[in-house]
């Protein structure tokens, strides 16, 4: 998959067959022409999810093409211009719900604790593959790979540990969605590689000295829900 036929998928309006293919490119090139396409096809994604209702995940991507600004060429200040309608956009929806859009502040510490992570990783050798991968109302935080194994990663944020530690949150259903995006994400990619899940919990306040950073490595995912899944997915997870 190249950038052009990432722009082709958006002129035949396949915006989210687009939007899966050119993370994973924009993560290993980050030149003007893959910043551009990365740009371009995920404002089209966030106006996509605002009309959706799904408002948190829209905010998540504004603040990702907040990052992405600086990488973007923008001789002509279109770029600027689209975010900013991106962003009123937003506002508007979260407006006429009569409540702030999905409560920027929780999902700046989501983000915070999930560049952390990547960097973590990064650190102890991984290779990012895909940072928030989406399928239908589910999605998997970090995919990595180290060696040959692809790691399926789950992030956890807190600001501390009063009510609950942030481990704790991944429950049983939290754990069945996961395996159905997994699933989904090992047949749409056709991975034939052993996979594990691993579990990073960041707990921590942003600018407040030196979070503490867990890694759970091999997370036992399988519950009595996943049987079925665990028996056909099995050998990738050994």
């Amino acid at each position: 998959m190249t950038v052009e036929d990432v722009l082709q998928l958006r002129r035949q309006g396949r915006i989210e067959e687009a939007y899966d293919a050119i993370r994973p490119l924009y993560a290993h090139d980050k030149g003007p022409r893959t910043s551009l396409a990365m740009f371009t096809t995920a404002t089209e994604i966030l106006k996509k999810r605002v009309s959706e209702g799904r408002t948190e995940e829209a905010g998540k991507i504004l603040l990702a093409l907040e990052r992405m600004l600086p990488q973007v060429p923008d001789e002509e200040g279109w770029v600027r211009n689209s975010f900013e309608k991106c962003r009123a956009l937003l506002h508007k929806d979260g407006s006429q719900q009569g409540q702030l859009p999905a409560s920027p502040q929780h999902i700046q510490m989501g983000i915070w604790g999930e560049e952390l992570a990547a960097a973590y990783l990064r650190e102890k050798g991984f290779v990012i593959l895909e940072r928030n991968w989406h399928s239908a109302h589910r999605d998997i935080d970090i995919i990595a790979q180290q060696g040959d194994t692809i790691v399926f990663v789950e992030v956890k944020t807190r600001r501390n540990k009063d009510f609950a530690d942030p481990l704790q949150s991944v429950n049983i259903e939290k754990r069945h969605h996961l395996l159905l995006a997994i699933n989904h994400y090992i047949k749409y990619r056709k991975i034939d590689n052993p996979c594990r899940f691993d579990v990073i919990t960041i707990v921590g306040e942003m600018g407040c000295g030196k979070p503490e950073i867990s890694h759970i490595d091999d997370f036992d995912i399988f519950g009595p829900t996943a049987q079925h899944w665990h028996k056909k997915r099995r050998k990738r997870f050994s």
